[in-house]
């Protein structure tokens, strides 16, 4: 039996897509950094809901009526208005943690994911960005803030993710890199100015 290479990188870029590592990461957020707070599932209810539920949603609805061509939003155009509606619903979310008197690392991640997908969306007016990198990447600094040094070992996906984007041709070389380095680093500033460390 012949390895499918083409099959291979399609299966790592939906495993390692912001719909799947976004809401692995919150889990371990809040499970392991906020294990005696009773409200941790409520937390993990509206992260969950903002994060995965909304966007699947969004974009199964929007390629249903034929605004996008395909779940991954290849093309660049069709990118505006799923971004302005997953702003939107970050806010919310934010909202909904404010409520929920949420430790401010939780709040600030819907906070400043509504705050990055307004630069994606302003980026994506004149370039193609690679969200996929960008998500992983501020995923990472998340937990590098949470757990220390001992989280960047993940770090050692982004170069896999790197190859099966471009491979797939979804993405240029400078996209995937320019995503990658700029979700670290302004996810990593962001959250620290906002817990004051």
């Amino acid at each position: 039996m012949r390895f499918d290479v083409h099959r291979f990188a399609d299966l790592l870029s939906w495993a390692i897509s912001p719909v799947v590592v976004a809401p692995l990461v919150f889990c371990v957020v809040v499970l392991f950094g906020y294990p005696e707070d009773p409200s941790r599932f409520s937390y993990l209810t509206v992260l969950f809901a903002s994060s995965t539920v909304a966007p699947m949603l969004l974009i199964y609805g929007l390629k249903k009526i034929g605004k996008v061509s395909d779940y991954n939003i290849t093309f660049r155009e069709q990118r505006f208005l799923p971004l302005l509606v997953l702003t939107g619903v970050n806010v919310l979310g934010y909202e909904f943690m404010q409520q929920l008197d949420a430790p401010r690392l939780l709040s600030g991640i819907l906070l400043f994911n509504a705050v990055n997908t307004v630069l994606i969306l302003l980026v994506t007016l004149q370039w193609k960005i690679s969200i996929h990198l960008f998500t992983l990447s501020s995923c990472i600094s998340l937990l590098f803030l949470q757990f220390g040094s001992g989280a960047l070992f993940l770090c050692v996906l982004v170069p896999v993710l790197m190859w099966s984007r471009i491979y797939l041709k979804a993405h240029n070389f400078m996209q995937t890199l320019v995503g990658g380095i700029i979700g670290f680093v302004l996810m990593y500033a962001e959250l620290r100015w906002w817990i004051g460390l």
